[in-house]
C-alpha cells in the first residue's frame, strides 16, 4: 500500500485570506433622517444645534457608516459637517451602508499591504470567510497580488479557478 501525499502541503503555493486582515472596531450606521424636519428637510440651523447638541464620544474608535433613510435630498456639506465632528473619535467615516464601510475599509488595508512575499509565487485568494468581506476587497486583492505573483487562484487549494497567470 503506498503512501498518502500531500500534494497541496508540499507545493508552494501561498494562501492569501482576506478575512485574517479583517480589522477590529464596531461598524456603526448613523441615521440623520431624525435630524431633519419630517424626516425630509434639512433645515441648516436646527441641523447644526443637533449636531453640535450629539454626542460624538460614543464613535470612539468605531467605523461610521452615514446615510439617510428617507427620501431627502441631502446636501454634500451635511455629510461633510458630520465626518468633521466624527473626525476626532471614529476610526472611519464614509456616505453609505455597511458594506460601502467595509469596501473603504478594505481598501486602506490593502493599499498599504506588502506584497512582496507573493513575488514570483502561485497564490490562492481564500474564497470563504465567516466576516462580512465585500466583493470589492476581493478586486483590489487581485490587482495588488497579480502585480508581482506569478499566478493567481481563487477558492481552496482542492477546488480553485484560475484568475491571472504571468506569461
Amino acid at each position: 500500500m503506498s503512501e498518502i501525499v500531500n500534494r497541496v502541503a508540499q507545493s508552494k503555493l501561498i494562501t492569501f485570506d482576506l478575512e485574517e486582515l479583517y480589522p477590529t472596531g464596531q461598524r456603526l450606521v448613523l441615521d440623520i433622517k431624525d435630524w431633519l424636519f419630517e424626516g425630509l428637510i434639512l433645515r441648516e440651523k436646527e441641523f447644526r444645534t443637533k449636531a453640535l447638541e450629539h454626542d460624538w464620544t460614543q464613535y470612539q474608535d468605531h467605523y461610521v457608516a452615514l446615510t439617510c433613510s428617507s427620501e431627502a435630498i441631502i446636501p454634500g456639506w451635511a455629510y461633510m459637517f458630520l465626518a468633521s465632528r466624527l473626525g476626532p473619535f471614529a476610526k472611519k467615516v464614509v456616505v453609505g451602508d455597511l458594506e460601502t464601510l467595509e469596501t473603504a475599509i478594505y481598501q486602506d488595508v490593502l493599499r498599504d499591504l506588502d506584497v512582496s512575499t507573493f513575488k514570483d509565487k502561485p497564490v490562492i485568494i481564500k474564497g470563504c470567510s465567516h466576516k462580512p468581506v465585500p466583493q470589492n476587497a476581493y478586486i483590489f486583492a487581485v490587482e495588488k497580488i497579480q502585480e508581482v505573483a506569478k499566478s493567481v487562484m481563487y477558492g481552496e487549494a482542492c477546488s480553485s479557478v484560475p484568475i491571472f497567470k504571468r506569461r
